[in-house]
């Protein structure tokens, strides 16, 4: 009797349905860390905001931050830091296809584990440099308890990693060239029109409809900083740095 309750518990633990894994929620538009964890203060938190909606305007570079209660939350108890953290950045699909530069900082409160994932582009040539800030930002303030300033820090640091290197610069649209050349010719006939007429041409007429394209143009930049940028379709290519205190 004791050999069939065996092998009825052995084949219960072989049909029962594993604990599905799950992620935090994508911050919202404005935002570029989801703190479920409530570790990041106020003022860290528009800090992060301003440094990452930077450099992906400038540089079209993410910088995600994430904060979770611990693995087992998400029922990930069996995952290491860095396999959650690579499923969570393929998730929601961090950077883009045609520049795979994503960075995620994760920070697991409960495991007292940490990991910098890095988009594919990076390889794994930056993992040195990422490790230096993991060990020297973020780690020093974690064991003093200082969440906030070690997150902060961190992306500061990712932030310098980033624009540290020789990275290929965003590949200008197709029509970048020739609306460029047309605006220095229509440039050229506004001079040209208001040498010989004065305020009576035509010439005042376009630099109004310059000026107002010109504001349309930098509004539309000016709202591709938000978070909501920063999902196209990127993946990681498992480099990175991990840490724990």
């Amino acid at each position: 009797m004791s050999r069939v309750l065996l092998l009825a518990a052995a084949l219960a633990l072989q049909v029962a349905p594993a604990v599905a894994v799950t992620f935090p929620e994508k911050p919202e538009a404005e935002h570029f860390f989801r703190d479920e964890a409530g570790l990041i203060g106020e003022a860290e938190g528009r800090e992060i905001d301003a440094i990452a909606g930077a450099l992906l305007r400038e540089e079209k570079i993410p910088i995600l931050v994430v904060t979770i209660q611990s693995l087992a939350a998400h029922g990930a108890a069996g995952h290491t830091i860095e396999r959650y953290a690579y499923e969570l950045f393929n998730h929601w699909g961090i950077g883009f296809e045609d520049r795979n530069y994503g960075m995620l900082l994760l920070v697991s409160r409960g495991d007292r584990r940490a990991r910098i994932e890095l988009g594919a582009g990076w390889g794994h040539g930056s993992n040195l440099q990422a490790q230096e800030v993991m060990n020297t930002l973020i780690i020093p303030e974690f064991r003093r308890d200082a969440y906030s300033e070690g997150i902060l820090a961190g992306v500061r640091g990712m932030d310098a990693l980033a624009r540290g290197l020789q990275l290929p610069r965003p590949k200008q649209p197709w029509w970048a060239l020739p609306l460029l050349i047309g605006l220095v010719l229509l440039a050229a006939g506004v001079v040209i029109s208001l040498f010989k007429s004065g305020r009576t041409g035509w010439g005042w007429a376009v630099l109004i409809g310059l000026g107002a394209l010109l504001f349309f143009l930098m509004r539309a930049a000016a709202k591709s900083g938000g978070s909501g940028g920063s999902f196209g379709g990127g993946s990681s290519g498992g480099g990175g740095a991990s840490g724990s205190w």
